[in-house]
């Protein structure tokens, strides 16, 4: 931790990464997972993700748990043998599975090739979403496919419903998101989103930049759902689903 002695303050405690399985076909993106990682270390904040452990999802998390942060992973039963490297024995996971029914986190350090933090199981993609949101401050887009654009929309719908005022933003890595924010631009042209939503995606080309840029964020659009309202239901709703997992 030597090289971490001048920290960063920040308003968040917790951050949302969204950001592929897999590692692309650059090194820039490689690259910028590793840098999130390290920013994020170096303002002492941890780190929420998918749960993975190939791909940017992987170095991210390696980064903030080489760095000494607190990484937790939320990641459906179903997906937990594709993204992740290699498969324990069967008495591991025997017990695995065990004290996840019993304690519902389990705290994982190399158990599943890669993995490193906490990890928590949950029945389906719904509440992958859900939890990751419940538990962050922030959210940062990495470059990512169908999976990773799904969980970025869905945190600015949520946005702009005024379900939560939490910064959402892309790290446009050497132009990838260039497409999605002149769409964006095109929808508040055509009249398919409010201007002022629009400043709901906040975007930088290095993991540095845009979270300087979303420490520095004020809401600027009006919601139409009760918040208070909305976290009742999602308790309601994650205290059902845990009942059905054990």
């Amino acid at each position: 931790m030597e090289e971490n002695k001048a920290v960063k303050s920040s308003r968040f405690k917790r951050v949302c990464v969204f950001c592929g399985s897999s590692s692309g076909k650059r090194n820039c993106y490689r690259d910028a997972a590793v840098e999130l990682g390290k920013e994020l270390v170096s303002r002492r904040l941890d780190l929420v993700y998918g749960g993975g452990s190939v791909g940017l999802m992987g170095l991210v998390s390696q980064e903030v748990h080489r760095g000494g942060g607190h990484v937790l992973g939320i990641i459906p039963k179903t997906l937990m043998s594709k993204e992740v490297v290699s498969t324990p024995s069967p008495v591991l996971v025997k017990s695995l599975w065990e004290m996840m029914h019993k304690y519902g986190f389990v705290l994982v350090k190399q158990i599943t090739g890669e993995t490193v933090g906490e990890v928590k199981p949950v029945t389906d993609m719904h509440q992958r979403k859900a939890e990751m949101a419940r538990h962050s401050d922030c959210f940062i887009a990495l470059p990512g496919g169908y999976g990773t654009l799904e969980e970025l929309l869905e945190v600015i719908t949520w946005a702009q419903l005024g379900i939560h005022d939490k910064p959402v933003g892309l790290i446009n890595v050497d132009g990838y998101y260039n497409y999605l924010l002149t769409f964006l631009d095109k929808a508040v042209d055509d009249g398919f989103i409010k201007p002022p939503q629009r400043h709901i995606v906040v975007s930088a080309p290095t993991a540095t930049e845009l979270v300087q840029k979303l420490e520095e964020y004020v809401p600027m659009h009006d919601g139409v759902v009760a918040k208070a309202s909305w976290e009742a239901e999602q308790l309601e709703l994650n205290s059902s689903l845990q009942t059905e997992i054990a």
